[in-house]
């Protein structure tokens, strides 16, 4: 007898693995579109559409998780999924991280559509100014990495290249095609083409701590001002040209909204699948300096935020900050004219913060993690930590964000217990 034709078993497998990925993301696509149709994301809706909008209600509750916190890792690692392929698996997290979100209570927005983000043809973080970021990872899990200088002398400087809005076309498109396939009968779904500066790559300082090193950063602005200033102008014009191309060829549209919360408000369109082409104008844009919170407001502003504001002032409305310690930075910001949001860490003193912001932004207050669910979950500690918060809040446009949530010592129940004491906490703030 001859040798047997072995190739049909692997087209078969395949065949199998393909059935069983699709039964399994239509089962959770059909779970994620129940808890769409809750009645109480219409009134999360509508709360985060007066609270973005300056219009009394009462504190809102995010609870803010992804797969960068260890305990995430945990509950929805590769070895809590069933998926084979990698497209597949990652929706699969996705479904499960939102059904799980749903079980919380907090004020979050479950959206009825997906979508799948464009492939582009340069590297979408550490290689997007053209010159790669090595990163050294600790060897404890959620322990503290670093990022290597990429850019060790101003002598490099010729080397970097500014990001080019290009997508590739065909590889998007069979991403599309293989999740629209799969479930987009059950779901809607659409491609993000949305530009890649946004967020955290449109804020200059998190790449420019990448490139040169935090503490060569600090020392720039004393030793080496005139290079630093070149290099911010570098990163602003390559981050407002690279929107500009993105804009102009129509790939801006509003599921492009940033704001490190809901974002609703009724001066933006909500976020939408296929709404046509949209101006940075029409939609929400975020920006941070957490490299810089040790910098004085001065030194912030000449080497950072007069870089950021052009940037910043394209969009409709405008939230700041992330871990970074805002305190004495409150009057700075104020530079800004479309700035509605502003985020008191855990590092700021969130009653002089509530003292400046007053309510003429929406005060993001995010309390420690620690405090809060990460260290055992003591009622007592939680309940004094935010009523002494709030005795300073009550008179602002208050959101309380949970984030940077590393540990729940294996009980993620502990979210759920957390928003329901804070939201009988708050009760009375309303």
């Amino acid at each position: 007898m001859g040798k047997i034709d072995s190739s049909w078993l692997t087209w078969e497998k395949k065949m199998k693995v393909q059935k069983k990925d699709r039964e399994i993301l239509r089962e959770l696509a059909r779970k994620y579109m129940e808890i769409c149709s809750d009645t109480v994301y219409n009134e999360h809706r509508k709360l985060w559409t007066d609270k973005n909008s300056l219009q009394r209600t009462r504190p809102l509750i995010l609870v803010s998780f992804g797969m960068h916190n260890v305990w995430c890792r945990d509950v929805f690692g590769d070895h809590t999924l069933s998926c084979e392929h990698d497209l597949l698996r990652a929706y699969e997290r996705q479904f499960k991280m939102f059904l799980f979100h749903h079980e919380i209570g907090d004020d979050w927005i479950a959206e009825p559509f997906l979508t799948v983000r464009a492939v582009f043809t340069q590297d979408s973080w550490d290689g997007l100014w053209g010159h790669p970021v090595s990163f050294i990872k600790s060897s404890q899990d959620g322990g503290a990495g670093r990022y290597q200088t990429a850019l060790k002398d101003w002598s490099m400087m010729n080397m970097l290249r500014a990001p080019q809005h290009k997508i590739d076309e065909e590889k998007t498109q069979e991403r599309f095609n293989l999740l629209n396939d799969t479930i987009g009968d059950i779901i809607p779904v659409a491609v993000d083409r949305g530009p890649l500066c946004l967020g955290f790559a449109m804020d200059i300082s998190t790449h420019l701590g990448r490139l040169r090193g935090h503490q060569q950063l600090m020392l720039d602005m004393y030793d080496a001002p005139e290079h630093l200033h070149k290099l911010l102008s570098f990163m602003r014009d390559g981050i407002l040209a690279e929107q500009k191309q993105a804009e102009d060829v129509g790939d801006i549209t509003l599921v492009n909204h940033v704001n490190q919360a809901m974002p609703y408000c009724r001066e933006l369109e909500p976020p939408a699948i296929n709404s046509g082409p949209r101006k940075r104008k029409h939609i929400w844009g975020y920006s941070a300096a957490q490299e810089y919170t040790l910098i004085s407001p001065a030194m912030h502003q000449e080497f950072l935020l007069q870089y950021q504001k052009p940037i910043l002032e394209n969009f409709g409305l405008v939230a700041y900050g992330c871990c970074e310690n805002l305190t004495e930075k409150i009057d700075m910001l104020r530079q800004i004219r479309n700035l509605r949001i502003i985020a008191v860490t855990p590092s700021a003193n969130v009653h002089r913060c509530a003292e400046q912001i007053k309510t003429d932004y929406v005060l993001s207050w995010r309390p420690n993690p620690a405090d809060m669910v990460c260290y055992g979950f003591d009622e007592t500690r939680i309940k004094n930590i935010v009523s002494d918060a709030m005795n300073s809040l009550k008179h602002c446009h208050t959101i309380i964000v949970l984030k940077d949530i590393e540990t729940v010592q294996n009980e993620p129940q502990r979210l759920k217990k957390w928003v329901e004491l804070v939201r009988d906490i708050t009760e009375k703030y309303q």
